[in-house]
């Protein structure tokens, strides 16, 4: 190998080394130490002398968990239920920053501030909206003639009512930034086109803008899929798991496990399941992409 006049191969390999260390570094460590720690029973509680290797028991003793069963169910409704949701919002919201406004930069600010806001923040806000006592949503029904407060949070489907509103509120304008610059790639020819054939809006919208749109529908959707599925901070701060664990997320049960009980090889156990799942509904979003 000549380095003074390298082949393409050769300039290509030496160009992207210091990118592959890096990616080495932050990710192929992290997850490998992951992966190593989910085969011990590692518990900081116990002191250096208590570990010891396990083999699978870990991942035996997680399909056996009803916590792991429970938080994992929870992480996938919420999945199916706020995925959908932001999809269908966000897709309003692109369309409705796409029209010919004079000043377009009031609706697409508006876009970019629920986004802006800390998750943590928003999971405070709607926990202050659906507060049994003094939330805005008790207080507008009270108006409205109801006798008793309902306690959303306190209650298991109002509470995971609740938080889904929350986090499809919080995540449409992530869905609907996506979508409007995929809108903003539509050539104006076709719907002229379209017009002069006749076509209505609708037939319009659904024979143009949603097939011209599906590339960035499916990068949007990979996106929030993977994060609806590590959902923790909004259902920690709106319920912290409760009623009793009808609220706890996947991750927020690998918080309580690690962070509380000290129990690192079973909540890397847990991680390499969370980690699992993003990676199977991955592998589903891009072979729809390579279907294409």
């Amino acid at each position: 190998m000549n380095l003074r006049d390298p082949s393409e191969k050769t300039l290509a390999a030496i160009l992207l080394a210091p990118a592959f260390a890096l990616l080495a570094l932050i990710v192929v460590y992290p997850i490998g130490k992951l992966v190593w720690n989910s085969f011990f029973d590692l518990r900081l509680s116990g002191g250096a002398d208590s570990v010891k290797f396990i083999g699978w028991q870990n991942y035996v003793d997680v399909l056996r968990d009803k916590d792991f069963l429970n938080a994992a169910g929870n992480t996938l409704l919420i999945t199916l239920i706020t995925v959908p949701g932001a999809l269908v919002v966000g897709l309003g919201l692109a369309l409705l920053a796409n029209l010919p406004f004079k000043r377009r930069w009031p609706v697409r600010l508006a876009l970019l501030l629920p986004w802006a806001l800390p998750l943590s923040f928003v999971g405070l806000i709607f926990a202050w909206f659906f507060h049994t006592e003094y939330g805005v949503v008790n207080d507008v029904l009270r108006r409205f003639g109801a006798a008793e407060p309902t306690m959303w949070l306190l209650t298991p489907a109002y509470g995971f009512a609740a938080i889904c509103g929350a986090i499809v509120w919080k995540t449409s304008s992530f869905m609907a930034l996506i979508l409007l610059a995929g809108l903003q790639m539509i050539p104006r020819s076709l719907y002229e086109a379209a017009e002069v054939d006749g076509a209505s809006k609708w037939q319009q919208f659904w024979q143009i803008t949603i097939p011209m749109l599906m590339p960035s529908i499916v990068v949007a959707l990979i996106f929030r899929t993977i994060t609806a599925l590590q959902t923790f901070d909004i259902p920690y701060t709106m319920t912290k798991g409760g009623p009793g664990n009808a609220t706890e997320t996947l991750a927020m049960l690998i918080h309580k496990t690690t962070i509380d009980y000290l129990d690192v090889g079973y909540g890397s156990t847990l991680a390499v399941a969370m980690f699992l799942m993003s990676m199977a509904v991955t592998a589903v979003y891009l072979r729809r992409i390579g279907n294409e």
